[in-house]
């Protein structure tokens, strides 16, 4: 007598791969690299990169501050050829920053409209440092005296930043 062969009567289940420990593994790895994850707070400095033009120069005299960064002194100049205004030299292993606030507030004051200044680093000045220049330079403190200019319907209107449109002028690219 012949038998049938049994393959053919046997019918094979499907089973579902369980995937309850898989998932646990995968949302505890989740968890762990949320927790040992550092997050970093990214800043944005706004600068921006000089313009070259053939247009003629204004009537009005620019202002045109620059202020030149070495690794011994700033040094602030006004106007087309450079004029120094005046020079911090650094004490110690600080630049006088209070100094060179004050005397960008008493050249804000006289020009109130301008918002541009010139930065010129050189190659051995750390970026921690210009940093610190520049928030020198843009931040108007509370403890300063209140500047004030005129919009454009004659009111006056307080100034709450001192030079904010920065230019790097010495970049090559």
């Amino acid at each position: 007598m012949l038998r049938k062969p049994s393959r053919k009567n046997f019918k094979y289940k499907f089973q579902r791969p369980n995937l309850i420990p898989i998932l646990d593994a995968v949302f505890i790895f989740i968890f762990f690299l949320l927790f040992s994850a550092d997050f970093v707070n990214l800043f944005e400095i706004n600068s921006n990169v000089p313009i070259v033009s053939n247009s003629p120069p204004p009537k009005k005299i620019p202002l045109n501050l620059t202020l030149r960064i070495t690794p011994s002194a700033l040094t602030l100049k006004t106007g087309l050829n450079g004029r120094v205004y005046k020079s911090f030299r650094k004490a110690g292993n600080e630049y006088d920053l209070n100094s060179l606030h004050q005397s960008l507030v008493q050249i804000k004051k006289r020009n109130p409209r301008e918002r541009t200044i010139i930065f010129e680093p050189t190659n051995s000045v750390d970026y921690e440092t210009i940093v610190k220049i520049m928030d020198e330079v843009v931040i108007l403190r509370k403890m300063d005296e209140a500047l004030y200019r005129k919009d454009k319907a004659g009111v006056d209107v307080r100034i709450k930043e001192l030079f904010d449109d920065i230019i790097f002028g010495n970049i090559k690219s």
